[in-house]
């Protein structure tokens, strides 16, 4: 579970990038890779950073992520990631038009193995996800693994100006972030829920890819609040730490599967790993 405190960097009007012409694939995990992470030190004048494939991302804020126990009725639905025609998660609440989110095809096994060593001793891991806005969609292009304090249940960025920095210097949208559940289900906990709460209150379209390696139902989830159902418990809740929240007025579920986040062969991103 994480917590963000959002910065949002604002493209200017006039700033281009490269057009990103690609096929879109249902969001699925399953090509194979190598690759190597430079360390950057925050006296590094530049960030180091390796290329793999295109996608850019950052989060505009600190990081906090805490696991509770999986409640026994978890509001989320659990029909599978769709099929490889079609989009990865069920039709939204609310009657607003989302943009697409593309992500790279190899973004969430590319963070699966920059977590790995932490995995393998139980430890949390966490990340933030930039992205630019053109004709819109956002293409996510950016991966930030922020220092961090981890525990099993838990994991918590530190020195969180070095990847405002980094955010800042790419013009980056906060689209969301990602986080590991390494021997915990795929759901979404309660403090989870109020960390993405502040990411979708700034950019509707954001978020949050919980991963869970040892889920042998669902290794992976990405979702968002419902809207307004969700958003509106959220924003009305003041508790802090684990808590039940109430269900929604117009009975929808508080959180649910993305439907407009696709898998992008073509697209590159830069993970800048500050740990």
């Amino acid at each position: 579970m994480l917590t963000f405190f959002l910065v949002l960097a604002s493209l200017s009007s006039g700033q281009k990038r490269n057009s990103v012409r690609s096929v879109l694939k249902p969001l699925s995990v399953s090509t194979r890779f190598n690759f190597s992470v430079k360390n950057m030190t925050p006296t590094d004048s530049k960030c180091q950073h390796i290329t793999v494939h295109t996608a850019t991302q950052t989060s505009p804020c600190r990081i906090l992520s805490c696991v509770e126990k999986a409640p026994k009725c978890a509001h989320v639905s659990l029909i599978p990631v769709a099929d490889s025609d079609q989009r990865s998660c069920n039709q939204p609440s609310g009657s607003r038009v989302l943009q697409d989110v593309h992500i790279s095809a190899l973004l969430m096994e590319n963070f699966l193995e920059l977590a790995r060593e932490n995995t393998e001793k139980d430890l949390e891991t966490c990340g933030i996800l930039g992205a630019f806005l053109e004709h819109e969609t956002y293409y996510v292009t950016t991966l930030i693994i922020p220092k961090q304090e981890s525990t099993s249940s838990s994991c918590e960025a530190v020195k969180e100006e070095e990847f405002f920095a980094i955010q800042n210097e790419h013009s980056l949208f906060p689209v969301g972030w990602i986080h590991t559940h390494p021997s915990q289900s795929c759901f979404m906990s309660s403090i989870d829920l109020h960390t993405h709460y502040s990411y979708q209150a700034m950019v509707p379209e954001a978020f949050a890819i919980v991963m869970a390696p040892t889920d042998k139902s669902r290794s992976y989830g990405i979702f968002r609040l419902s809207d307004p159902g969700g958003m509106s418990v959220l924003k009305e809740c003041e508790e802090s730490g684990f808590h039940p929240h109430g269900e929604p007025a117009d009975g929808s579920p508080i959180y649910e599967h993305c439907t407009n986040v696709y898998t992008n062969t073509n697209l590159r991103f830069e993970i800048f790993d500050l740990r």
